[in-house]
């Protein structure tokens, strides 16, 4: 049986789809790795829910994708539309859209490369631990990791 998508299982730990588009975005703390932040972004391409999956870093003040994926949510499946490699300079796009943000045009290709690091890095979510993370309170651990990066005490509101 194939697994079911660790991003998919991730966000229903944290209450669903409905709640990140009440709320906007998810963080997900799961130390030693890099922060995992959700967003949702809106209608995609093809007209359904769409998320951006980041693990992020700051080089020089500016916030860094380490990657960025843009995917659309459909029938707990998800879809590449873009992904971007800020330290090697890389954004692709899978689709070519019109002035409305609509896909006219499709680059097969490239979607099935991307699909496939997709499944890769939510392989590795997975393998890291980051489903359980989710599963923690994690305005907690937010807390602690500001506290510790800063050296002061933080209150959760």
């Amino acid at each position: 049986m194939i697994p079911r998508n660790a991003i998919v299982e991730i966000i229903e730990e944290q209450g669903g789809l409905e709640k990140l588009k009440e709320v906007g975005h998810f963080k997900i703390v799961n130390s030693p790795y890099m922060d995992l932040n959700i967003d949702y972004i809106g209608k995609g391409p093809n007209g359904h829910p769409m998320i951006a999956i980041a693990h992020n870093y700051i080089q020089n003040g500016d916030v860094m994708a380490d990657p960025d994926m843009q995917v659309e949510i459909y029938c707990d499946l998800l879809f590449p539309v873009t992904y971007q490699q800020d330290s090697l300079g890389i954004f692709q796009e899978v689709y070519e859209t019109d002035e409305k943000g609509k896909a006219v045009g499709v680059r097969p290709k490239l979607k099935t490369q991307l699909k496939s690091f997709l499944e890769k890095w939510c392989s590795n979510l997975r393998k890291q631990g980051f489903i359980e993370a989710a599963s923690v309170d994690q305005n907690e651990l937010i807390k602690d990791s500001l506290q510790d990066a800063l050296g002061v005490t933080v209150e959760v509101l």
